[in-house]
């Protein structure tokens, strides 16, 4: 009766539209009051020791300089570069929006910061040049997905925390997972703009116009450097990354840009602080959510029957990446890694994964859940930039959502793809 309470008053107040940090808070509180295994106290208590974390202090950071850099110009940049890359190309148009994306995505670690710093300027951009607007919303709501995939990446930092992982091993493990889903969503771009018609500029790649767009967004391109070559060079841990993130887009935006203006700063500060206070709300619920499943003893009895229910490796494996899938669909992601890390972590650790592996393979399965319904962050705020309904935009997206579960297939079965770059380090 402790879990259907648990479970029961989750799902009920998800039906009810209650968000989900509040959902997961109340389900705890209820459950708590029924089994009475601990005092009312312990969700106070986990709401203040769960953000009481070095490494979680990278979330507010990471957010602030996806805001900063967001306002400062640096979008626009990274278009017109990835624009001088591919534009000539058939359907070049939305490929350099799905490259624009995953240079964002380097930035700002966030899925939906993505989709509204870079949608904002495509959508509207890819219909003036005769791309039908589904399919141009949809471009930029999947692309935005890789942001939580190609580091940094507030859910890579999550998992990290609660798997005991680290993080700037997963920072560097994202990178190429990240590069595969951005290729897959091209392929499907490049297939429908054949299919369709959508020519690319009539303007020729020239080394000098790739020049000219790279040098404007020189100091765009050097974040990632910045912060991965700090983090991996043992120069600064993440979270001090997270602080010169900011620090460099403040600068970047202020003095080199110089389309961010002090007086945008109070507004970029709220937002940032709006954004902040909704995650870490969510981290402090789900963590007690998951201690009180722990205190239960539910992930060890999951896992039990997982076990039970197959020797293949194989199947567990897609049974675990088809669970993510589903719970994407439903649940936050940040919420979700801290919910079912405990309960997932151990099988996968048993049949054989290596821990920053699985997390990348976690990451990557709920990350899609930012396409799909019920819950769709991506989908939601692509239909406010456009004013579509979600139901369009809904269909419009099914073959960037099977490009991505693809990807994820070939993530879970070759793990090179996620530890190589690991590799070199060692």
């Amino acid at each position: 009766m402790t879990v259907a309470v648990l479970f029961g008053s989750f799902a009920l107040l998800l039906l009810l539209s209650v968000p989900i940090g509040i959902a997961l808070g109340i389900s705890t509180l209820l459950t708590i009051v029924y089994s009475e295994s601990v005092p009312i106290l312990f969700l106070m208590k986990e709401l203040i020791t769960s953000l009481d974390s070095f490494p979680i202090m990278a979330v507010p950071f990471f957010i602030l300089a996806g805001e900063i850099m967001g306002k400062g110009g640096i979008s626009e940049r990274l278009f017109n570069f990835a624009n001088s890359l591919v534009g000539s190309k058939t359907g070049g148009f939305a490929i350099a929006t799905i490259v624009t994306c995953m240079f964002f995505a380097a930035i700002s670690g966030s899925g939906p910061a993505t989709v509204a710093a870079i949608g904002s300027i495509m959508i509207p951009a890819m219909v003036r040049k005769g791309y039908d607007k589904p399919f141009a919303t949809a471009t930029v709501a999947a692309a935005g997905s890789i942001g939580v995939i190609i580091p940094p990446s507030i859910p890579m930092v999550i998992y990290g925390v609660t798997g005991g992982a680290s993080v700037g091993d997963m920072f560097i493990a994202g990178i190429l997972p990240g590069i595969l889903v951005g290729v897959a969503l091209m392929a499907w771009a490049y297939i429908y703009s054949k299919k369709k018609g959508y020519k690319g500029t009539l303007e020729k790649i020239t080394i000098s116009h790739i020049l000219k767009s790279f040098w404007d967004a020189k100091w765009a391109m050097v974040i990632p450097v910045i912060i991965l070559g700090g983090i991996y060079g043992g120069i600064f841990t993440p979270t001090e990354a997270a602080v010169v993130a900011v620090v460099y887009g403040l600068v970047v935006g202020l003095f080199l840009h110089r389309e961010l203006k002090i007086k945008h700063l109070p507004k970029i500060i709220a937002d940032s602080s709006l954004t902040t206070a909704t995650v870490l709300i969510i981290v402090g619920t789900a963590n007690a959510f998951g201690k009180l499943l722990t205190i239960e003893q539910i992930p060890n009895q999951i896992a039990e029957w997982m076990l039970a229910l197959t020797e293949s490796k194989i199947l567990l494996i897609l049974l675990i990446t088809a669970l993510l899938l589903l719970v994407g669909c439903f649940m936050d992601t940040i919420a979700a890694i801290i919910i079912l890390t405990p309960i997932l972590l151990p099988i996968a650790l048993n049949i054989g994964y290596d821990p920053i592996h699985f997390g990348i393979i976690m990451v990557v399965s709920l990350a899609i859940g930012f396409i799909t319904p019920p819950l769709g962050v991506n989908l939601f705020v692509s239909s406010g930039i456009s004013g579509l309904s979600i139901e369009r935009i809904s269909k419009a997206v099914i073959p960037f959502f099977l490009a991505m579960v693809f990807s994820v297939l070939m993530i879970v079965f070759i793990p090179e793809i996620s530890l190589w770059l690991i590799s070199l380090g060692d």
